[in-house]
């Protein structure tokens, strides 16, 4: 069974209901403040992970339907002037947007009330290299690089695309670069990549990132994800812990990966252990979708539809936009409940929804 996302809109001038602050942090019932806003640019993508999305037969968004760079631009600068401290542009593939850099340029300049916004960007690297000295020159100050594998052949089975040598390339520019911290996405999956895990670490080290394993999550547009299938936390950190001491490090805030030392430092790696140790009681996370759906949690299945405002009545626009933005926050649950029976799989995969 599958869950089709409800659009809330809001007509122009029109009471929310329920309690949701109408000034002040983006705090919601349980008292979670909102800094992060992930920002999808396209739900298109030059890649086909299995994980993620078929190879064939997507429906992609309407191209009417996706947000203008001037649209994108009034929402980041209503969420920053709210608190929100963080912008990262995802996907889909953030690259394959034509005025991405014009896109980081205008949310680099904006402030929230703690002083500058940081833009960072999440990334499968492709053509990473020709267009990195333009983003960073426009503001770029992070960058999380997905990596699943380093063998050529399995790359092409995971994205049926052979596309793994520009991937490094993309990964060799960032480290080039000097944005740090460069972090490096490696989604987790038994029968698939767990036998390349210390591979991958001793990569990461080698071009002074860090490693991040994620737990596979019910996100692929196939809904074929099973739990069996995941490599667990506990495994994760058993089949490192081979090779490496793991000194964890304190102090994780609202941050999704725990992260632990290797040995005596400097390096570390980090675990998203969004299905076995969820981090929901400390989540500071607000989506914005390709085309205007505002998502309080990556597995919701209700949408707050932005888009009646922005091309509804320009004298009441920026009031209704920050009324919706608090609405969804006010109405965040506690938790995605993954493990619980009458969870529901999002309609939407993760290339629609956004990192």
């Amino acid at each position: 069974m599958t869950a089709v996302p409800v659009a809330i809109g809001l007509r122009p001038g029109a009471p929310i209901e329920g309690a949701a602050p109408v000034s002040g942090p983006l705090v919601d019932t349980f008292g979670r403040v909102h800094r992060d806003l992930r920002v999808s640019l396209t739900d298109r993508c030059s890649l086909r992970c299995t994980y993620c999305m078929p190879e064939q037969g997507n429906e992609w968004l309407a191209k009417t339907s996706i947000l203008t760079l001037d649209e994108i631009e009034r929402i980041a600068r209503l969420a920053a002037a709210a608190g929100i401290t963080t912008f990262r542009l995802t996907g889909g593939e953030p690259l394959l947007r034509t005025d991405l850099t014009e896109v980081v340029r205008r949310l680099a300049r904006l402030e929230s009330p703690d002083g500058p916004v940081q833009v960072a960007m999440t990334t499968n690297g492709i053509t990473l290299r020709d267009k990195l000295p333009a983003l960073i020159d426009a503001g770029l100050s992070r960058l999380n690089i997905s990596l699943d594998t380093l063998r050529p052949e399995r790359f092409h089975e995971l994205t049926r695309r052979d596309r793994l040598a520009d991937v490094l390339d993309g990964i060799a520019a960032a480290a080039e670069s000097g944005l740090t911290p460069l972090k490096l996405n490696t989604v987790a999956m038994r029968d698939v990549n767990e036998d390349e895990l210390v591979d991958l670490v001793e990569f990461a080290v080698a071009h002074g990132a860090q490693l991040r394993f994620i737990e596979q999550m019910p996100l692929d547009a196939g809904h074929t994800w099973s739990r069996e299938r995941m490599v667990t936390r506990e495994e994760i950190l058993e089949t490192l812990s081979a090779r490496w001491e793991l000194t964890p490090v304190p102090g994780r805030g609202g941050a999704p990966a725990e992260t632990w030392i290797l040995d005596d430092g400097p390096h570390r790696v980090g675990v998203i252990a969004s299905v076995t140790a969820p981090f929901c009681g400390a989540c500071d996370r607000l989506r914005l979708t390709a085309d205007g759906q505002l998502r309080n949690c990556l597995f919701s299945t209700t949408e707050f539809d932005l888009l009646p405002i922005l091309r509804g009545d320009a004298d009441r626009m920026d009031q209704d936009l920050d009324a919706m933005m608090r609405a969804c926050i006010h109405r965040k649950l506690p938790g995605h409940a993954i493990d619980d029976p009458s969870f529901l799989q999002p309609r939407r995969g993760m290339n629609a929804i956004g990192g």
